[in-house]
């Protein structure tokens, strides 16, 4: 049946439906009070071809929050995307005070208590979502959060922030080159009640550990939301049967990129 539709779509002079895809997950948030940064969303690539007018589930996941220590409340990991059978974990949250941080797509770095920060899915997974959080500085600063392409790095000082974020992995899908999947970088203790950078949208990019905290405004910064990115010959269209997906499709010399930034549900191609 699959080889007759395909020597079909050769005697219409249509190339084959090839899709290329990204799938990064939701970053964790950044820990309160020198907090570790957050872990990136997981960051996976493959090709698939799928069939005329079959519908393949595509989920993108939230970025985690931020924690704030004089509220008590913890920052929280990202959550997994996922575009038919391929998923990406949600990065690990970063640490705050007696919580720890966690794994992830990749890991959450650790609070300045000290500690190690959490694994990234680096090990045993294929392909490599991500990698781990570094450890805290006692007393002065947090871990970063892993990155899709390194290690988070220690805690080092009393800077804020702390430029010890995992890197993350540079594509070009899109026909320009974008980074996806960084670590956030932990937070540092020279200044007073400065909240995380939040990371990018759309992005995976894991939230910085707020400051020296002594208020209840400073916050740990939110983890940046996943994004699908699917590549595809221009002959043909893709739909969102059902609708649930936030998207959108722009064109690169003979193929069209439809970028999904939201929702859960279905795509389908004809």
């Amino acid at each position: 049946m699959i080889g007759n539709i395909v020597a079909s779509l050769y005697d219409m002079g249509l190339p084959p439906l090839s899709v290329e895809f990204l799938v990064v997950a939701g970053a964790g948030g950044g820990g309160g009070n020198r907090g570790g940064g957050g872990g990136a969303g997981g960051y996976r690539t493959n090709t698939f071809s799928p069939s005329i007018g079959t519908s393949y589930t595509c989920t993108i996941g939230a970025g985690g929050t931020g924690g704030n220590v004089n509220l008590s409340i913890a920052a929280t990991a990202g959550s997994t995307s996922t575009f038919n059978t391929t998923s990406s974990s949600g990065g690990g949250l970063g640490g705050q005070n007696a919580v720890s941080s966690s794994t992830g797509g990749s890991g959450g770095g650790a609070h300045s208590n000290g500690g190690s920060g959490s694994a990234g899915n680096s090990g045993g997974y294929s392909p490599v979502e991500g990698f781990a959080g570094g450890a805290g500085d006692p007393s002065n600063s947090g871990g970063g959060g892993g990155g899709s392409s390194a290690v988070g790095t220690a805690g080092s000082g009393t800077t804020h922030p702390q430029s010890n974020a995992g890197a993350g992995t540079a594509n070009s899908i899109t026909g320009s080159s974008v980074t996806y999947a960084v670590g956030g970088n932990g937070g540092g203790s020279n200044v007073n009640d400065v909240s995380g950078i939040a990371g990018t949208a759309n992005r995976g990019n894991g939230g910085g550990g707020a400051s020296n905290q002594n208020t209840n405004a400073c916050n740990g910064g939110n983890g940046g939301s996943g994004v699908v990115i699917l590549k595809y010959p221009s002959a043909y269209t893709i739909s969102n049967p059902g609708g649930g997906l936030t998207l959108s499709t722009s064109s690169s010399g003979a193929d069209k990129i439809t970028t999904v930034t939201a929702g859960t549900g279905n795509v389908s191609w004809a």
